[in-house]
This record gives C-alpha cells, structure tokens and sequence, in this order.
C-alpha cells in the first residue's frame, strides 16, 4: 500500500511539473507572437513610410523636371536663347539648338555628314510636302524641347507629315494613336490616306474596320462621297462588311451615290434612262464604277423576284453579268433538287468570305425578336430569334408557314458565321462577340442555340451580322464525269 501511493504521489508531482512547464512554454510562445507581432507592424509601417517619401520624391522630381521642361520650351524655343542655328521655311524663321535638332533623324543626318549645311549656321528648308504649314512645324519643332506634346486631332494630318519629314519617330506613334483614338465619319478617309501616303500600317487598318463596321450601318452620303474607286471596291468585296438586311440594301446604297469625286447623278431614273440597250456600267461615263459594282453578290440579289425586277429595270449591270448569275443558281438549285445536295459538310474559308450571303438585322432595344431574311435560299428556311440573350437557329418545315417552297431533306446542313457588335455615337466598336465560320446541320423544325450572350456586355441598339452558305461548292470533276456519263 504504501509503495502504490508512493507511486501515485510520484505521478502527481509529475504531472503539476509538466504543466507548470507548459504554463512556462505557452506564456513564453504567447509573449514571443506578441513580439513577433509588433516587430512586423513595425517594419509594415516602415515600409508605409518609405514607400510615401519614395512617392513624395519621385513627385517633387517630376514637378521639378516639369518645371524645367517647360523653362525649357520657354526659354530655349519660344525665346530662342543662346541659339546656335536659324531654320527658315514657309516664310518663317526659328531660332534653334544643334544639340536639340540631333533628336530628328533628318537634322542629325545633315550635321553629322559631309554635307554643306553642317557647318552653315542658318539653313533654308525645302518643303516638298503640301501637307505641312508653320502651324505643324512649329509643333515639330518645339516637340524637341519638351516632353509632352498635346495634339489637336484636326491637325494631326498636317503635323504627321512634318513629322516624317523631320523622322520623328516618337511624335510619327503619337500622332498614330491620336488618329485611331478620333476616327469619326468625318475624319476616316483623311485618316485612311493620310496612313497610306506616310506608311503608318496600324491606322489604315483601324480606319478599315471602322468603315466596314459603318459604312451600312450608319449610312452617310457625305461619307460615300468622299470614298475613292479602289477603297470603295476593297470594302464591298470583303465578307466583313457589316450589311444590314440583305445584299439588295448594298446595291441600293451604292446606286444613291454611284459617284465618287465631282461626277454626280442626281435624277432618280438615271440609269434606266440612260441609253437604250446599253448599260451604265457599258458607257464610258460608268466604265470607272465596274470595279465596284463587280463586288456585288448578284446571287443574293436576284434570289429575291422583287429585287430582280428592280435590278432588270435599273438598267445599271451589263445583261452578261445577270446572265451568268442566272444560270449559275438555276445550276446550285438543280444540284440542291436532283443532286441531293445537304448543304456544305466542311468548312471551306475561301469560299465563305468570297461567296457567303450577307446579312444584318439592328436590335433597337432588348425584349423578344424574330426573323428571316428575304430571298431563296434553296428550300432551307431558316428563322433567327433572339430571345432572354440567346440567339437561336431553326429551320423551319412544317410548323410556320412559308412563302416560298421548302426542302423535305431529313437533315440540311449550313455554313455560318454570327457577329454582334455595339458601337458609340462616333462609330467606335463598344463590344463585340462572333461565333467564327462554323457548320450547323439541322433536321426538320430543329432549333439550335448558336450564342449565349453576357448581359453585362450587352449595349443597345445591337448590330447582328451573318454570312450563309447553303450550297456546297460544285465539284468540277464530279460535274464533267456525269456529263461524260450521259454523252456515252
């Protein structure tokens, strides 16, 4: 007895110390955290600290070599001190700085060489560009002496010309990004000419966009106008032109203003007038459109009786080119009929940006839309609806009536692109979405959801724009075998 409570005594002592101990260690580790703690609000208010004097540092460097700056520009261009070198062009004159006007790959090339002027201290320029006044020299030259350079988009044409006689290529990018920032209606075409003759890539291709996204959508006789031969063709025979109902609506805008220049026609029946048998576009007078008119997609046109009527009456397209329309869907509607055609089976993008019908339809406001586009499109009658932000495809057999004939084929198959786009009262792209070339093949009265769009990127009134092709491409080889089959 004695030794078992010998034991426990043992065991109880043993136990008080292990958590007198731990006592010991957990206050030791509470106060350590503490510690911790402390240290690291510590250095997280010295790392505050500093980063706020780093800030007010750099700020006071940058006031100062603000201030500086523009002593600078004040001082050494505006008041021409300590000049070193007079430049006169235009009838004007500047006081300059060699040491400044090296900055221009132009003056460095002359003072650095073997040329005369290198050593001459007043230097006549040569102004072979028309583009350029005092207005944009004077900007050129004062870019040199300042860092800043705030540009004015109406005269961004004229000082981007003296920027690439000067060769400044930091003044050339802004002048760059100034013109695809202010593209409008009204400065495009300046901006698509100016790009081409100065070599700026980058703004001829935005001011390319911005006319296929507008030039139907936002329609401007003044802007048709101002449009040469060889743009107005290169954006007619593009698949990325956002049509707005149907090809006949790019015909139509085209015979509005069917010049471009100073020759205008103004009398509505012009054309149908115009000669007897011979068409506007067989005289001399209409010989300088046919590179426009030629882009047309005739076989979304004359799909429709009423736009066929309306072209035949015209007067305005050679017989030839009708003439071989004609005959060519008279064969895709015999190969759809009698050849068992369903439809393309394979994306072919060559084909589909070269022949694919064009269409567009404007959503003014959200709520519930549905819709075909006119014409015939080879038995397969496809409605569009867009309805709680899905747009949704399907064909349509026996469930809604139907003007015209529809196949009875179990499956038809198509090839497609969807684009959406919302832009501002400028003509800017807000958002856009596109579903890319795509095959679809549908049953009888199958509908298919073929976008689902995000409501928070949803800005009204909605552009939609869709480019078809029902048919597939006629084969040649299989086309000459069945005839070789038949003559035997």
């Amino acid at each position: 007895v004695f030794t078992s409570k010998t034991h426990q005594l043992k065991q109880t002592r043993e136990r008080e110390a292990a958590q007198a101990k731990g006592n010991l260690i957990g206050t030791w580790g509470l106060q350590k955290m503490a510690l911790l703690q402390f240290f690291s609000r510590i250095k997280t208010q010295r790392n505050q600290i500093s980063k706020i004097q780093t800030c007010l540092h750099i700020n006071l460097l940058l006031k100062k070599l603000k201030s500086t700056s523009k002593y600078i520009y004040q001082t050494l261009f505006l008041n021409g001190e300590n000049s070193d070198i007079k430049i006169c062009a235009l009838g004007e004159e500047w006081n300059l700085h060699k040491i400044y006007l090296c900055q221009s790959g132009y003056f460095s090339s002359m003072f650095s060489g073997s040329w005369k002027e290198s050593s001459m201290n007043v230097i006549e320029l040569e102004i072979p560009d028309q583009n350029i006044d005092v207005e944009a020299l004077q900007v050129a030259f004062g870019s040199l002496y300042r860092d800043d350079v705030l540009i004015n988009p109406s005269r961004v044409m004229a000082l981007l010309a003296a920027a690439c006689m000067l060769q400044l290529d930091g003044l050339i990018q802004q002048c760059g990004e100034t013109m695809k920032e202010t593209i409008t209606a009204q400065t495009v075409c300046g901006y698509y000419n100016s790009a081409g003759t100065y070599g700026l890539d980058s703004v001829k291709k935005k001011c390319l966009e911005w006319l296929l996204n507008n030039l139907m959508t936002h329609q401007s006789v003044g802007l048709f106008k101002e449009l040469s031969i060889n743009l107005m063709k290169q954006l007619i025979s593009s698949s990325n032109l956002f049509v707005l109902q149907v090809e006949m609506d790019v015909y139509t805008a085209l015979k509005k203003v069917p010049a471009w220049g100073s020759y205008l026609m103004e009398q509505q029946n012009f054309y149908r007038n115009f000669g007897g048998d011979v068409a506007f576009l067989e005289s001399a007078q209409g010989s300088a459109f046919v590179p426009v008119f030629a882009h047309l997609r005739l076989q979304y046109i004359i799909s429709d009786l009423a736009s066929a009527r309306i072209v035949e009456r015209d007067a305005l397209l050679p017989s030839e080119w009708l003439s071989s329309v004609y005959k060519q869907q008279w064969f895709a509607m015999l190969r759809a009929e009698q050849d068992n055609d369903i439809g393309p089976q394979e994306i072919n993008k060559e084909e589909l940006e070269g022949n694919s019908m064009r269409c567009g339809r404007k959503l003014a406001k959200d709520g519930d839309y549905c819709w075909r586009w006119t014409g015939f499109n080879f038995g397969l009658d496809l409605l569009v609806t867009y309805t709680n932000r899905y747009i949704i495809f399907k064909r349509n057999t026996l469930n809604q009536p139907c003007s015209g004939s529809v196949s009875l084929q179990p499956r038809r198959s198509l090839a497609f692109r969807l684009r959406l786009a919302s832009f501002d009262c400028s003509g800017k792209m807000i958002c856009s979405r596109t579903t890319g070339y795509q095959i679809l093949t549908l049953e009888k009265d199958q509908e298919q959801i073929v976008m689902n769009l995000d409501s928070r990127l949803l800005t009204f009134p909605l552009y939609i724009c869709c480019n078809f092709l029902y048919t597939s491409p006629e084969k040649r080889a299989d086309s000459e075998a069945q005839l070789d089959h038949l003559e035997a």
